[in-house]
């Protein structure tokens, strides 16, 4: 894929060029929403808001990384989401299933070789840091979703969020601390190496 030239075309109305933009990056951008909102319809919604204001404002970028401004965009989505459930917060009067949506197979079922119980106590150390993500910040939720779920580097992560980058550093060890304390709060979750 020739990015830049697809960019270029898509500045020029070219909507079959967006158009592969946005298969090549629906599923970052939809994990990115998911990690940050945690509910599946959620971050549909998001990551559909993100690229249609990314088709809306492609005349606007200027170069740099497209992932970095696509990443942007979608992490704006995301705080308008949070912002608008924070104003009129809603209770499902469905049961809450969807603890194990946007996950594969694989992640779900043990590998032929492991054992049950240790894919068992995994997989709820998995739910349990999901579940405690969610419940930090907006800004250290999305620093460390872009950090330690999708490996962006401390300059891509200040690009996304338009701050400093001694403002992600702090904002990553703020919410690594409060996992760290919530994790040691449930050590019953931890594997036996890591138990205090």
């Amino acid at each position: 894929m020739d990015e830049a030239a697809l960019i270029g075309a898509a500045q020029r109305g070219d909507v079959a060029s967006f158009n592969q933009l946005v298969l090549a990056y629906q599923s970052l951008v939809y994990n990115v929403a998911y990690r940050i909102l945690g509910e599946p319809a959620a971050a549909a919604d998001a990551t559909q808001d993100a690229f249609l204001s990314a088709f809306t404002h492609i005349g606007d970028y200027r170069g740099g990384s497209f992932k970095s401004w696509l990443l942007r965009t979608v992490t704006n989505a995301c705080y308008d989401a949070l912002r608008y459930k924070r104003r009129r917060p809603t209770a499902s009067l469905e049961g809450n299933d969807d603890a194990d949506a946007g996950r594969s197979l694989a992640d779900v079922l043990p590998a032929d070789d492991a054992d049950p119980s240790d894919a068992a106590e995994r997989s709820d150390l998995r739910r349990f840091i999901a579940r405690a993500v969610l419940q930090l910040p907006p800004d250290q939720r999305i620093t460390f979703v872009l950090s330690d779920v999708h490996d962006l580097s401390y300059e891509e992560i200040a690009e996304v969020m338009q701050v400093s980058l001694g403002t992600v550093k702090s904002r990553l060890s703020r919410a690594r601390a409060k996992l760290r304390d919530a994790l040691l709060a449930h050590q019953e979750l931890l594997p036996e190496e890591f138990r205090q």
